[in-house]
């Protein structure tokens, strides 16, 4: 089990650090033509591990990863969209709430979570709305983006129990089903949209590194997974993403957010704690 917990802990590292760089170079060059090259970038290096292991998947369980991916893609493009008009430390710890889905995923299949890990989903319910709103001359209204962030964290939600069962028989396997579903609903969406797809070479380079990160967190969270954690701990850990982005964010960018945002900020993220008790 504390193997599993570690590798949940390492997703939401990765994830947090690709969820910063992916949207903010979305908002120069729009969410599609990064998703893109970032997928195609996955793809690739999901190909080479298991060229060299030269195994076939030992189960068609593996195939749940294809669900996880169709949720988990719309989770991600709502979580750009969102990115691109609202504050990061506002759509990163909405977005994060996805926790309660295999929280809840879990009590159905038979997890008891504890005391804690209630008083968390409640914090994260009430957080999710004090983060959503902003002042604006003097009255409160939602916050931009907030309404996507919700989307995404319904994707998310939905991707974690999916890829959970699909990772429990191959875990690599699993994580190329995922990745190369996703890429065909992010090349299936650009051929609807007719988006520019061409980036710079150092752009190009900056997507794949966003892709291979993104990859990682796929890969590690699938691999807690294999190592019979329970979805209603490993989910919720790899989760915490948003406080690695909500950092950078208010490191790097200097975001400034209002007092009462700021609470529901901190209340949100408390509230993923708590469930990961």
């Amino acid at each position: 089990m504390t193997a599993a917990l570690l590798l949940a802990l390492g997703a939401s590292l990765a994830w947090g650090v690709a969820d910063f760089v992916g949207p903010l170079w979305g908002r120069a060059f729009g969410a599609l033509r990064i998703m893109l090259w970032a997928q195609a970038a996955g793809v690739a290096a999901l190909v080479l591990v298991l060229a060299v292991r030269a195994e076939p998947p030992r189960s068609a369980e593996t195939l749940l990863a294809i669900p996880a991916a169709l949720a988990g893609t719309l989770g991600l493009y709502a979580y750009y969209r969102g990115m691109a008009v609202g504050a990061m430390t506002v759509i990163a710890p909405i977005a994060g709430v996805s926790a309660i889905v295999p929280v809840a995923f879990g009590i159905a299949t038979g997890d008891r979570p504890s005391v804690p890990q209630f008083a968390g989903m409640a914090c994260a319910i009430v957080g999710v709305g004090t983060a959503s709103l902003e002042r604006s001359t003097g009255s409160r209204r939602i916050a931009a983006g907030a309404g996507l962030a919700l989307l995404a964290a319904l994707g998310f939600g939905f991707y974690f129990p999916a890829m959970h069962a699909a990772a429990n028989s191959d875990f690599l396997w699993a994580s190329l089903i995922f990745r190369t579903t996703a890429l065909g609903v992010v090349a299936v969406a650009a051929g609807v949209r007719r988006p520019e797809l061409r980036l710079p070479r150092r752009h190009l380079a900056i997507a794949a590194a966003v892709g291979l990160g993104d990859t990682l967190g796929n890969v590690l969270y699938a691999a807690s997974s294999a190592e019979r954690g329970l979805v209603s701990l490993t989910s919720v850990l790899a989760s915490l993403y948003p406080v690695v982005t909500v950092l950078l964010a208010a490191r790097i960018l200097r975001e400034h957010v209002a007092p009462a945002q700021r609470a529901g900020i901190v209340l949100t993220l408390a509230g993923v704690l708590l469930i990961a008790v």
